[in-house]
């Protein structure tokens, strides 16, 4: 009774912790593009999208309908599974374990990261897990015995799961898999009502069936075919690599205990304690082994989450076969690996510290510039005559600024971008594709950071060809420019004539983080399609320090071939920085470019490093 109240208390003390941590993490956390994009599709109700089922954009909707128009309010529907879920992998434990286990096996919830973090955003992977989660559950029971309740949970849980995301599908063949695997799962299946709850949850899968049976497919072919390489690529080794550190070394080594336990049919091993481990052995596995051959250029690293939940109802038991230093070691790094990733968030969160990841890649760049972006735009369409609309450069801009200025029907210019995401034909449903013609002025918002530097200039070049050439441009900077957004306003009639774009520039020298002498010799090219540029003048740390040479002989035109800046091959600069009057430390150096037709344009900052003397 003793190990029973600790083992409650400790859970109940985390629980009240981590979602009071949570809570203001996600007040405070700037809205993902993603969670915008949910947003805007929770503003045009719908039974399915293009790239989700319809519950993520539904609960969003349900969330600033209560709330108001916050951040926090859209993430509160997710907030309230995310608490859920370690109280009934607790209550699944105990059912099966005993109550010790049961409440540590919620404690591991709450402290393993990604489950621990759960609910911070809204995504759909927070539904699918509480649907993953019920099905769980609901297999467990039937295994021991079918009745109607069990077979009613699995059908909510295969219905929330088939409204949360296609890759529930793989949550089900897994299930399915298992309970084929088993004796009493092959018997569990010969029982009509199983089926009944079976066949619930297909009609959940009607709508999403019939919106891509409307749309030739585009969503299911985005999910299947097009996001993923379908190749064997080195790169997945990252997958394996990065798993244990998300959900802490000694845990991960449980919980493939757990998946290896369930393997083995001999030793009288429970049918339940078989049915964890497989589940999560065959889940886990196979992600595993996707994750060479599917998408790793977005995040992915939440996939096996499901898995990683059945795993670890039986990790206590587990744990408590160890020697006493190793589990306690396993659980306080399980709550330093929490710290970390609540640390992140935090530092996110945070603009100051969140500008010390300025150049790194890591650097979180779709978290930043909302805000002062959408105060940039509000002081513009002031300034602009009535009537004139906004006009973004691809959808994470219309969903951000939308969320910002709470409107859902910003257009958006055709961009690669929106193709890579699967969002083209949700836009175009909406109406909201813009054709480059208008009838009105238009505020044009690009964001050259969401664009490879190799491709920028003919990204430009394609906005040319979509609006006409480009004003000069108002600059809205953020971390030292590693997130940038340029505003132009467009007149009301389009006008004709040579492709004018924002101006491009590279440093040669010195080297990012390089660290420097008494004096700095700075070299470069800068450009600009169609007007070219005046003067090129050097920033330190924001602040004007000298004005470069500009116009040496630097031919670009090799790589830059389409570029129409009529001063090439003469778009070289060079300057010399003297460096004696900065404190030591880091510095940050900048260039601010001026166009022959008046522009204006801070560019992207590099750091510089002054020695101590």
């Amino acid at each position: 009774m003793q190990g029973e109240q600790r083992a409650r208390t400790i859970f109940l003390v985390l629980w009240t912790l981590i979602t009071a941590v949570k809570l203001v993490v996600a007040a405070r956390l700037p809205l993902f593009v993603d969670e915008a994009f949910y947003w805007q599709e929770g503003q045009h109700l719908a039974a399915a999208y293009s790239d989700l089922p319809g519950l993520t954009a539904w609960l969003a909707r349900l969330g600033v309908e209560l709330g108001g128009q916050h951040v926090l309010a859209l993430r509160l529907p997710f907030l309230a599974i995310g608490a859920m879920l370690p109280w009934l992998v607790s209550r699944i434990a105990t059912r099966w374990f005993g109550a010790v286990a049961g409440w540590q096996a919620g404690s591991l919830t709450l402290l393993m990261p990604l489950s621990a973090t759960l609910g911070m955003l809204a995504v759909p992977d927070v539904p699918m897990a509480l649907a993953a989660v019920l099905c769980l559950d609901a297999g467990a029971r039937l295994l021991r015995t079918v009745d109607a309740a069990a077979a009613v949970k699995l059908a909510l849980g295969l219905m929330i799961g088939a409204l949360s995301h296609y890759r529930f599908i793989g949550v089900i063949l897994v299930g399915f898999i298992v309970l084929l695997l088993l004796p009493q799962g092959r018997r569990t299946l010969r029982d009509p009502r199983v089926w009944v709850a079976l066949a619930v949850g297909v009609l959940a899968w009607l709508p999403l069936l019939a919106w891509n049976a409307d749309n030739q497919d585009a969503g299911l072919k985005f999910q299947v075919v097009e996001r993923h390489p379908w190749a064997f690529q080195w790169s997945g080794l990252w997958f394996l690599v990065i798993q244990p550190m998300l959900v802490t070394p000694i845990l991960c080594i449980a919980m493939w205990k757990v998946a290896l336990a369930g393997t083995r049919s001999g030793g009288g091993a429970r049918a339940q304690w078989r049915y964890f481990g497989l589940v999560g052995a065959v889940s886990t596995a196979s992600i595993f082994a996707l994750g060479f051959f599917t998408d790793v250029e977005r995040i992915s690293f939440h996939w096996p989450l499901p898995g990683y939940l059945a795993l670890l109802v039986a990790v206590p038991v587990v744990l408590n076969g160890w020697p006493r230093w190793l589990r306690r070691t396993g659980w306080w790094l399980a709550g330093a690996g929490l710290a970390l990733a609540f640390g992140y968030y935090l530092m996110v969160s945070t603009p100051a510290l969140r500008e010390q990841l300025a150049g790194d890649k890591y650097y979180p760049r779709n978290f930043a510039g909302w805000q002062p972006l959408a105060h940039a735009v509000r002081e513009e369409l002031a300034a602009m005559p009535p009537g004139t609309r906004v006009l973004a450069g691809n959808f994470k801009v219309a969903a951000e600024l939308g969320f910002q200025l709470d409107d859902p029907r910003i257009e958006v210019l055709r961009h690669p971008l929106n193709d890579k995401h699967g969002r083209t034909a949700q836009l175009g449903l909406w109406g909201l594709l813009h054709d480059g013609q208008r009838d009105a002025p238009m505020l044009l918002v690009l964001s050259p950071s969401d664009q490879r530097y190799r491709d920028l200039l003919e990204r430009y070049h394609a906005v040319c060809a979509q609006v006409g050439p480009l004003p000069p441009p108002r600059v809205v900077s953020q971390d030292h420019g590693y997130q940038r957004f340029l505003l132009f306003r467009l007149p009301a009639t389009r006008t004709e004539g040579p492709c004018v774009t924002p101006a491009m520039a590279w440093l040669d020298t010195p080297q990012p983080d390089a660290e420097v002498g008494d004096s700095v010799q700075i070299r470069g090219w800068a450009f600009k399609d169609g007007v070219g540029l005046s003067r090129v003048e050097v920033l330190v740390d924001g602040r004007p320090a000298t004005t470069a040479v500009y116009g040496r002989p630097y031919d670009v035109t090799g790589f830059w071939k389409i570029s129409s800046d009529p001063q090439h091959p003469n778009v070289g600069f060079d300057a010399t920085l003297d460096t004696r009057g900065l404190a030591p430390g880091r510095h940050w150096l900048g260039l601010v470019l001026h166009g022959n037709d008046g522009s204006v344009e801070t560019w992207q900052e590099q750091a510089l490093v002054v020695p101590g003397r």
